[in-house]
């Protein structure tokens, strides 16, 4: 249970517009939906009390815009926002601004982070926040990892939990994730490893149902579009079981399976078993490269391949819906 009322937000500006948007009909989230999305965030986060966030700073200018508009607010009167600031960080529109803005956040001891963004914000945020627990806002390309949301319920959850009236057993889930490792690196999904018959990373989505050639998944729900949707739809495993998934394509099982928005693929399913904890297992010895929650990262080296497992032990995240719950049923938003 939190009693530490600072957060942190990290607002990936980059995300929710990659490449997938020129070959499917995924929306675009603009800068203007993010601030008025973090406005909401700290508007119900505000109001229930909570007084210091700290925001990553961008170069594109959205955390600024935030801050200015909250300031400003704030002179009009509306005192009960909270004071926004900048953490203190040279950023240069790369991947590293959100691992160093969480490692930073996670240092200062904040009681929680709000992350905007898709799987590849979220798992750059979980590489680097320690066990600070994250507020997941899905505004990317790929969101099975964080859940979409109305950000003032979001916010509002937040101020619950940092003002220390909900249990962390209520509060919290801790997320399973997955590692792959080889004598030189290591690297984690939060969702999904795809291994792709690609060798060059190129523009890293992987768009091409044919170059799939093995998927990994921590968890895969049918509720999800992206890679994870073909486990989803073979051997769906939710988020709190205690194993993942193994998908292994290239058979006569034809199944489809929504990769992108508005598009359908099918694809050949040869066999499919299920990830034990803690287990490692060698991935295919293959020249080819592997992408993690949607992006493609690594080149695989059919003389020397990897291991990927199933650790239990992945980020905490903050549970709204139950947040809210518990709340409501003992009347934590009700006054005398």
């Amino acid at each position: 249970m939190s009693h530490i009322q600072a957060f942190g937000v990290i607002a990936n500006p980059a995300a929710g517009r990659d490449l997938r948007r020129l070959v499917s009909w995924a929306s675009v989230v603009t800068h203007a939906d993010k601030v008025n999305t973090v406005l909401r965030l700290l508007g119900a986060a505000g109001a229930l009390g909570l007084r210091q966030a700290w925001i990553m700073p961008d170069a594109s200018g959205l955390a600024a815009r935030v801050r200015d508009q909250l300031d400003a607010a704030r002179s009009a009167g509306h005192a009960d926002l909270p004071e926004l600031r900048l953490l203190p960080l040279d950023v240069r529109g790369a991947v590293d601004d959100t691992r160093h803005a969480a490692a930073a956040l996670h240092a200062m001891g904040v009681g929680a982070i709000a992350v905007l963004g898709g799987d590849g914000t979220h798992r750059a945020v979980a590489q680097s926040c320690g066990d600070t627990p994250l507020l997941t806002l899905s505004t990317g390309t790929n969101n099975a990892f964080p859940r979409l949301r109305e950000p003032t319920l979001a916010g509002m959850a937040l101020a619950l939990y940092l003002r220390g009236e909900v249990p962390d057993t209520i509060a919290l889930q801790r997320n399973k994730l997955l590692q792959v490792r080889d004598a030189q690196r290591a690297e984690i999904a939060l969702v999904d490893v795809v291994v792709s018959r690609q060798r060059a990373l190129g523009a890293r989505a992987v768009l091409d149902e044919a170059d799939v050639h093995t998927v990994y998944a921590a968890f895969a729900e049918p509720n999800a579009i992206g890679l994870s949707s073909i486990a989803a739809y073979a051997t769906p495993v939710g988020r709190t079981d205690p194993w993942g998934a193994q998908v292994e394509l290239g058979g006569a099982r034809q199944l489809r399976a929504p990769l992108l928005p508005g598009a359908l693929r099918t694809l050949g399913v040869l066999r499919t078993s299920r990830m034990l904890p803690g287990q490692p297992l060698r991935l295919p010895a293959m020249n080819g490269t592997l992408a993690f929650d949607g992006e493609r990262e690594w080149v695989l080296d059919a003389r020397q391949p990897p291991t990927i497992t199933l650790q239990p032990d992945g980020p905490r995240t903050l549970q709204v819906e139950a947040i809210l719950q518990h709340a409501a049923q003992a009347g934590l938003l009700c006054r005398a």
